[in-house]
């Protein structure tokens, strides 16, 4: 599978942006601003005390944020090299410089273990515990849908595990076809035909 760079590119500036019903004044999705304080957690994580400015909470948020958009992505048993780097660059380039590769494999790598030894509905309970806020829970399904697409369509088996976050947020169902044609209109956006 290989998919375009420039594609990938827009669609890393698209998850960067905050969803289109974030309210007005709001410059970056919530996973830009979260990884500010996780890149700057996990270069400093060998001091003893966090510098001034950390936010715990934000650097979990971004975990979260990752975590829910990794399971969606490999719920249908295939992340291959090609989709990883993929799911990889996106990441990167939406966090805008603020975690770094090897962060980012780190948390992948964690990722991979956590679903290995506890299943993905664990994962997803644990996602929906550390994402409390409605917005926040519809961006982390938004990301997750465009993380999803990037590799073609989204499976039935991907869409599965999309519905079973947002019930794990207790979202209302529409919401989710809502948020899977928000993620499909950016990608045509993004990707104009021939």
């Amino acid at each position: 599978m290989s998919i375009d760079k420039n594609f990938l590119s827009q669609v890393a500036v698209r998850i960067a942006q905050p969803s289109a019903d974030a309210p007005s004044g709001v410059a970056d999705s919530i996973l830009t601003v979260a990884a500010g304080s996780y890149g700057f957690r996990s270069a400093h994580e060998d001091e003893l005390t966090m510098p001034t400015g950390f936010d715990p909470s934000a650097a979990a948020l971004f975990e979260s944020i990752v975590e829910a958009a990794y399971l969606v992505a490999t719920a249908d048993g295939v992340f291959d090299e090609a989709e990883r780097k993929a799911f990889r660059d996106v990441v990167l380039e939406a966090c805008r410089g603020a975690v770094g590769p090897d962060q980012l494999e780190a948390l992948l790598a964690d990722l991979a273990d956590q679903v290995t030894e506890d299943g993905v509905d664990v994962r997803i309970q644990m996602v929906a515990r550390g994402v409390t806020r409605p917005e926040h829970q519809r961006e982390v399904l938004r990301i997750a849908a465009l993380l999803a697409h990037v590799s073609g369509n989204v499976s039935e088996v991907e869409r599965d595990v999309v519905v079973k976050l947002a019930a794990a947020f207790a979202l209302p169902d529409d919401v989710i076809e809502s948020i899977l044609n928000e993620a499909r209109k950016i990608l045509a956006d993004a990707n104009p035909p021939a």
